[in-house]
């Protein structure tokens, strides 16, 4: 029981951790990418650090290899590549959103089969 709740508390902390990084970003498009990019590369850090360090389509096919599909590599996780260094970015918002939490909670369910 007490592994029940440790998971689920860490469930809740990152996933707030996650709200925050989108909040701090406000409605800046190109910040919002960029906390997201960055969200992802800590998560990626807790249980395959060599992969944190991917860089361009690498890493987007990494994601996508957590999540299943091609949301990152072929739909609007392809933002992450450019968006947060483009002062005008334009791009899905929410659709990304979804995208970074979906790939968070599987992330999250993997670490717990794990554990």
């Amino acid at each position: 029981m007490y592994r029940i709740h440790k998971r689920r508390r860490l469930h809740r902390l990152v996933l707030a951790e996650l709200d925050r990084a989108i909040a701090g970003a406000g409605a800046e498009r190109a910040a919002l990418a960029a906390a997201l990019s960055q969200f992802l590369r800590r998560m990626t850090l807790r249980d395959s650090p060599l992969a944190a360090a991917l860089v361009d389509e690498r890493w987007l096919v990494h994601l996508d290899t957590r999540l299943g599909g091609d949301g990152f590599s072929r739909g609007i996780g392809r933002v992450l590549l450019d968006a947060p260094f483009r002062a005008s970015a334009e791009f899905d918002a929410p659709a990304l959103i979804a995208l970074v939490r979906r790939w968070t909670r599987v992330a999250l369910e993997a670490e717990g089969r794990r554990a």
